[in-house]
């Protein structure tokens, strides 16, 4: 299975677990996508991969989803505008009028839904229209305060982010980080994680924390809690962005370093599995391989 190129990048983990194996490689070549697509595809059609190929010219597009809160959309907006985000922002979705502002002063869309209980079906409905009317490859919840139906989850899996205090198991509802300040806790954190049908327990991609002591006030965790999130989140979304997260059952493999890097002369490239990564592979072991082309 050769595609005559060069390897720029590639990494690769096997769960121990599952036995998933899952790589991403980024490589140039001069067959171009479509014939680079179709060695890749017939040389490792008897592993039945699960195989995406992007052109790193072409940017995923995300939808981004808020409510009042303005410090990871800021964060997101203003790290796309410097080119440290390899993402588009087509539109931005509120069920609040607050940041509108904000949003336009981008050149950005702005779409206003308001939701109540009775309208969520016709307001996520709309939403979904739009993601298809705009190519959307996948959804950032930045600080959104409703809870997505089982149906817009299940029409979407592995595809919409969301962040959230995470580290703060014991105090739900409002105003956690009172809580926490009330109980005297010593961490706070956040994190990024895909979202299910099963409310925070989708597989997480990326987390941080930051150590406080008794003399914080609730507005100081606040406050510290505001840039752990915007941190956190930009981080997951850059990592999905460049296709570096895959889903293994319920956590996440991701490539957030570089387990080596290749660069050779043009030579022919052969992507063929080693003698003991194809024997773990040849049996039950459905491989999910991700190829970037430049």
């Amino acid at each position: 299975m050769a595609c005559g190129g060069n390897i720029i990048e590639n990494q690769q983990f096997t769960d121990p677990t599952t036995y998933q194996f899952v790589m991403r490689t980024r490589f140039e070549t001069s067959q171009g996508l479509a014939g680079a697509n179709k060695s890749l595809n017939e040389g490792l059609s008897k592993f039945n991969p699960s195989l995406h190929i992007r052109p790193t010219a072409q940017k995923p597009r995300a939808l981004v989803i808020v409510t009042t809160e303005s410090h990871c959309l800021r964060d997101l907006l203003y790290l796309e505008e410097l080119g440290e985000l390899n993402v588009e922002i087509p539109l931005v979705i509120s069920n609040r009028e607050d940041l509108r502002s904000l949003v336009e002063s981008h050149g950005i869309k702005f779409l206003y839904l308001p939701v109540t209980a009775d309208t969520k079906p016709a307001q996520e409905a709309e939403i979904l229209k739009q993601i298809q009317a705009l190519s959307i490859d996948f959804v950032v919840l930045a600080r959104y305060m409703q809870i997505l139906s089982e149906n817009f989850c299940n029409q979407m899996p592995g595809k919409i982010i969301n962040i959230h205090h995470s580290f703060l198991p014991g105090f739900k509802g409002a105003k956690p980080y009172h809580q926490a300040h009330e109980r005297g806790v010593k961490i706070i954190g956040a994190s990024a994680h895909f979202v299910t049908s099963d409310l925070d327990e989708g597989p997480i991609i990326e987390q941080d924390v930051a150590h406080v002591t008794h003399n914080a006030t609730p507005e100081e965790l606040i406050a510290i809690g505001r840039d752990i999130e915007r941190r956190v989140l930009a981080k997951a979304v850059k990592f999905y962005a460049d296709d570096k997260i895959f889903i293994v059952g319920k956590r996440t493999v991701v490539f957030s370093q570089l387990t080596f890097n290749l660069w050779c002369p043009r030579r022919e490239l052969n992507l063929r599995p080693t003698a003991q990564e194809a024997v773990a592979l040849s049996t039950e072991l459905r491989g999910h391989i991700v190829v970037i082309t430049s």
